[in-house]
Parts: C-alpha cells; sequence; structure tokens
C-alpha cells in the first residue's frame, strides 16, 4: 500500500500538525480510514461538512454543474453564482455579496470595504478596524493582523497598521481604543479558535449601538458561526442586530471551498469594478453546493440543531470529567479536568473525531448528525475523560 503520510512529509510544506490518519472516505458523520477503521465524526472539517461527508442530494447538485460548465470567469455572468447571491441577500436582508474561496478572503473583503466607506465618506485617516482580544479572523497579512491574539504576531513583521484590540464583553475598554481614526469594529458572535466562548448579548447590542452613533461598520465574522452551525441561519440573528458587513465561509458549501461576504446599506455601492476581485469566486460548481446547503437549512433543520445543542449539553454537564461547556448550537466548547489534547488523543483512538480550542475540547458536528451517532460518540468522549 502507498505510504500517503510519508509522501506527505516529504512533499508537502510543514504548516500543519496532522494527526496519524489517514481519511479516505465516509458517509453522513461516519468517516473511514486507509485501514477501514470506523469513526465518527464529531469534527465535520472544522465545520465545514455541515450536512455530512458524501450527501446524495449535493452531490447530484455538484454533479449537475460540472457536466454543463464547471468555471467561468468573473467576467462573465453565471447562474448558479446569481441565484446563490438572491438566496443569501434574500435571507439575510442584506442588499450584495462578494464571493472569495475562505474565510480569510471574506475578511479581506471585509476589511477593505470598511475601510473604502470611510475614506469615501471622510476623506484620508479614518481607518481603524476595532477587533476583540482572543478573536481570530484568518492568517493572510491583514487578517492575521485583526486576529487579537499576540500568538498569531511574529514572524512576519512588519505587520498592516490599522487595528486596535478591545476586551471582549468590555464596553468601556472598547471605547477606550476608540478614537477620530476609527471606522469599524469586526467581532464573532461565538470566538471559535479563541476557546468557542460566546460574546453576551447585552455588549452586543451597545457595541452595535455605538456603531451606529458613530457611524462606524459593524462587522460580523460569521465564518465558523453562520450557515445554521448556531441554531439560525446567522449568529447575528440572536443578538438583535442586523451587520453592515458580515463574512462567512467554511459550512457554506458543504465541502467545497467557498467564502462570502455580505454588505447592508450602506455598503451597498462602496466596491466598484476593479477595486477587488477573485479568479474563482462563484465558481458555478462550488455554488450549486451551496444553494443546495442553504435549500437544506429550513426553520425545522434549525430547530432540529437548537433539539441536538440542548441534548449534547445536557449529557456533557453530567459527565465527571467534564468541568464547564460553551458556546451556541452545535459549536460547543467543553472544558475538561483532563488535558484537551490527551482527551482528543483518546477520541481518535478510539474511533471518534474531536477538535481543541484553547484548553477546551471542541464539538463541531454535522448540523445533521443522526441521534445514535451523537450518543455513541458522547459515550467514547466520556470514556475518554477518565
Amino acid at each position: 500500500m502507498t505510504d500517503i503520510k510519508q509522501i506527505d512529509k516529504q512533499n508537502i510544506v510543514n504548516t500543519y500538525g496532522r494527526e496519524d490518519v489517514t481519511f479516505v472516505s465516509g458517509k453522513g458523520s461516519i468517516l473511514f480510514d486507509d485501514n477501514g477503521k470506523e469513526y465518527i465524526d464529531f469534527g465535520s472539517g472544522i465545520a465545514v461538512n455541515g450536512i455530512g461527508v458524501a450527501d446524495d442530494n449535493w452531490v447530484e447538485a455538484v454533479y449537475a454543474q460540472l457536466k454543463k460548465i464547471a468555471h467561468t470567469s468573473n467576467l462573465y455572468y453565471n447562474e448558479p453564482c446569481a441565484k446563490l447571491g438572491e438566496i443569501l441577500t434574500t435571507r439575510t436582508g442584506l442588499k450584495k455579496v462578494f464571493f472569495s474561496n475562505s474565510g480569510a478572503e471574506a475578511n479581506e473583503f471585509a476589511i477593505k470595504c470598511a475601510r473604502k466607506y470611510s475614506f469615501d465618506k471622510y476623506g484620508e485617516g479614518r481607518y481603524e478596524i476595532i477587533t476583540l482580544k482572543n478573536s481570530f479572523h484568518g492568517r493572510t497579512m491583514a487578517t492575521i493582523t485583526a486576529t487579537g491574539q499576540d500568538v498569531f504576531h511574529t514572524y512576519f513583521n512588519p505587520f498592516l497598521e490599522g487595528f486596535q484590540y478591545a476586551e471582549a464583553n468590555d464596553i468601556e475598554d472598547l471605547i477606550s481604543k476608540a478614537n477620530d481614526k476609527t471606522c469599524a469594529v469586526m467581532l464573532e458572535f461565538v470566538q471559535g479558535e479563541g476557546g468557542v466562548n460566546a460574546l453576551n448579548k447585552d455588549y452586543v447590542q451597545k457595541v452595535y449601538d455605538l456603531c451606529k452613533k458613530n457611524d462606524w461598520l459593524f462587522i460580523a465574522d460569521e465564518v465558523q458561526t453562520g450557515n445554521g452551525r448556531t441554531g439560525t441561519l446567522y449568529a447575528y440573528e440572536q443578538y438583535g442586530v442586523l451587520p453592515d458587513i458580515m463574512s462567512t465561509a467554511k459550512g457554506l458549501a458543504g465541502g467545497l471551498p467557498m467564502g462570502a461576504t455580505l454588505v447592508g446599506d450602506k455598503c451597498e455601492f462602496v466596491m466598484s469594478a476593479g477595486t477587488h476581485g477573485s479568479t474563482f469566486g462563484g465558481n458555478p460548481a462550488i455554488s450549486a453546493g451551496a444553494i443546495e446547503v442553504l435549500n437544506r437549512i429550513t426553520p425545522e433543520f434549525l430547530a432540529s440543531v437548537k433539539k441536538k445543542s440542548e441534548m449534547i449539553i445536557d449529557r456533557l454537564q453530567k459527565m465527571d470529567g467534564v468541568e464547564s461547556v460553551s458556546g451556541l448550537g452545535l459549536m460547543l466548547g467543553v472544558k475538561t479536568k483532563k488535558d484537551a489534547k490527551m482527551v482528543k488523543a483518546e477520541c481518535l483512538k478510539n474511533g471518534l473525531v474531536v477538535l481543541t480550542a484553547k484548553d477546551k475540547i471542541r464539538l463541531l458536528p454535522a448540523l445533521n448528525i443522526k441521534t445514535e451517532e451523537i450518543d455513541k460518540g458522547l459515550k467514547i468522549l466520556e470514556k475518554a475523560l477518565i
């Protein structure tokens, strides 16, 4: 048998701490490695495979488009891209969308759009964006600078100027970071990579009111929280706000690379031809997959996400090895008495895929995971906590 792991080590840049497993196939929330071992998937490719692996209807939708045309160019119109845009604007109430390939790219557009809005209206010098400490917005030069974690601010100096970092859930600290250069506030409603911590609703509403009062743009990073993950189509719906700019990615296209940035009234006409672009953004085949995903996220589907979330949280809170549970919907962080990395390794050995975030176990199962799969997976997790 070909040694894929050795080929990978010899040929792929070592930017990932890979686990000692090669997944080769799967169905729904069940994965198989190259030895035929079965795993229950509580990670869904880091919140990407929102409707599971190899979903029949999703595969059919993508394949049908592949047989027509896989790629055109953004110099021309394509039907799936246009229809996907219509679905997103209709369901969010935002005005227009820019398609890209990833969450980082979606956030790059958000940053550029916010700065151009302020430049067009106020002229030079009003360009700073306040983000939150412990946030994560991507790994490009702009988005890694926007990320409010010192650990990411090494090696690549000089970093992009124009970002301030405020303590999450501390409105006075955010006010202290604002000045006449401020043009926007950018936040995640649940800080995923930062430890799966949900922001307080009262705090978010105060930030939102400040943005309205000062004409700062309110940017919602819904790269991980979006597309049904938290129990609503987008997490902002649970906070009583409507972003001026919203980025999303991960689960949008069900396993294919897609980012999207939606803009509201203030920014509808800010970006024009030549101000930004993406070779593969709005790709027809990927857009077809995203349409299938969004069509699946119905009120009934979202209700089932909330029900599964409640069931999982209830089970977790009764486990002896669990100290606390955080997050929203099926984006959960579990603070364990035992070292999280040890728990993750034990789970993988026993056929359960989980993730970590800071010192927590992170659970991001497919939104349509079966109840019996949840039950079996939680039993494996509980044994790993001992």
